[in-house]
């Protein structure tokens, strides 16, 4: 039996004739949309893009349909931070399942949400937190969005260029990740969105913090929404004074300070929030929270959730499948997991070491940025990061691509990745740009 530890196998060069048969099926009934993106790719790489198709994980591996084993190093876009199953979070959604698969939502809740909230809520950096449960990033950015107004009565938001919220209508008005995404749904979006600048260093710090004072003046802003690390954007870090100076602007203006540590938070980048040692008005999780499962937590301070209680509880955020059993398990079973395996220090001291591994391999060929085992690999351009992401799948390990242009690998292990692993993918990764280059990355 495979530990889920263990490094690629490839038996038929990927995508191979299963893969290809499945991804043929797909197109003829998905969205057009995504067999589109591929083929722009290939056109932009000179690759060919066609999909491989998994058919079941373990641990840090994943095994395609055609035989093929190989390291997964985006974990489920991040959200399989105790890797794939089994573990503590599917184990206990299993059981949960076999029990109660759906409570009632918000009129009858189940004993799981119970506990699943309480503990979110402890782990709010300010006593007395509210906990509203959704599916997806996307859900618990919507709810923070309306929270802003309903406590503040102002309907702008300031958001950063390069930041990705979601791409439901209400986390679509910020998102500043790629305005291509935004603007064919511009006339259904009617949240007001001035955009800044996000500093990635300490020089472009006091432009960015400019543009905030600037967008606050205006007297309509609600909230000010940010990730504490630029993560679709490509694993931006800020300098150490930027959240800091938010918050002071925010205390400042009378407005909200919204952090999205959907990616970022649950030990991902070192710490079990990232945006440590403030505290947000509004905090928003998903992803990793549920170890896989679909579940995502809008959480504010007590005297901001207030606003709900308004209008005779007709002012709400719900859904059929908000805080079902399984999923709120889950939830409680990756909470326990991450503080009884210390995982947040065990991202901070691997994604070190990985870094500089990283570093090593690539010397100047590529710039490593990023936080715990969130990383960034920025290359020269979108068609170098597409063509080596594709020659990293033939060589078995899974990686996206991802930064405003395109140009960067991003990297979201889980979080219980063994170091081999890492320094393995260090060497190749080496190996595919310097062959791609023909020569010296030094």
């Amino acid at each position: 039996m495979t530990t889920g530890q263990e490094l690629p196998s490839i038996v038929v060069p990927p995508p191979g004739p299963r893969s290809r048969e499945l991804a043929r099926r797909m197109a003829a009934v998905e969205s057009p949309a995504f067999d589109a993106r591929r083929q722009a790719r290939a056109l932009r790489s000179g690759e060919d893009q066609a999909p491989i198709a998994y058919a079941h994980g373990r641990g840090a591996n994943v095994f395609d349909v055609d035989g093929n084993r190989y390291v997964d190093l985006t974990a489920g876009f991040g959200a399989l931070i105790l890797g794939h199953a089994p573990n503590e979070a599917t184990e206990a959604a299993r059981r949960t399942t076999d029990e109660l698969a759906l409570a009632l939502g918000d009129v009858y809740a189940s004993e799981a949400k119970v506990r699943a909230c309480e503990a979110i809520a402890a782990s709010f950096p300010e006593a007395g937190a509210r906990v509203m449960l959704g599916l997806s990033g996307a859900d618990a950015m919507t709810c923070a969005l309306k929270t802003a107004l309903l406590a503040t009565g102002k309907p702008r938001v300031v958001a950063f260029e390069g930041s990705y919220h979601g791409l439901s209508y209400g986390p679509l008005s910020a998102l500043g990740f790629a305005p291509s995404f935004r603007e064919p749904f511009v006339p259904h979006l009617g949240i007001p969105v001035t955009f800044v600048p996000y500093p990635g260093s300490a020089g472009e710090l006091e432009a960015s913090l400019g543009a905030v004072r600037t967008a606050l003046a205006s007297g309509d802003v609600g909230a000010i929404l940010v990730e504490p690390i630029l993560g679709r954007g490509g694993c931006i870090v800020p300098p150490v004074s930027f959240l800091p100076a938010l918050r002071s602007l925010a205390d400042e203006a009378g407005v909200l300070l919204v952090v999205d540590e959907i990616w970022t938070g649950m030990g991902r980048t070192g710490v079990m929030l990232a945006s440590d040692p403030i505290v947000p008005d509004v905090l928003c999780l998903g992803k990793g929270l549920g170890g896989g499962l679909p579940i995502s937590a809008c959480v504010g301070r007590a005297r901001v959730m207030e606003a709900w209680g308004g209008h005779g509880g007709t002012r709400i955020h719900t859904g059929t499948h908000f805080g079902s059993p399984p999923a709120c398990a889950a939830a409680l079973a990756t909470l326990e997991a991450i503080r009884a395996r210390d995982l947040p220090a065990r991202a901070r001291a691997l994604g070190e070491t990985w870094r500089a591994e990283l570093r090593q391999a690539c010397g100047d060929a590529a710039g490593v940025r990023g936080a715990g085992l969130m990383v960034g690999v920025t290359l020269s351009d979108a068609a170098e990061a597409l063509a080596v992401a594709r020659a990293l799948l033939a060589r078995g390990f899974i990686v996206l691509t991802g930064g405003s242009s395109g140009n960067a690998l991003t990297l979201s292990p889980p979080l219980t990745i063994e170091p081999d692993l890492l320094s393995a993918f260090a060497t190749t990764l080496g190996e595919v740009v310097r062959a791609r280059r023909g020569g010296s990355t030094a």
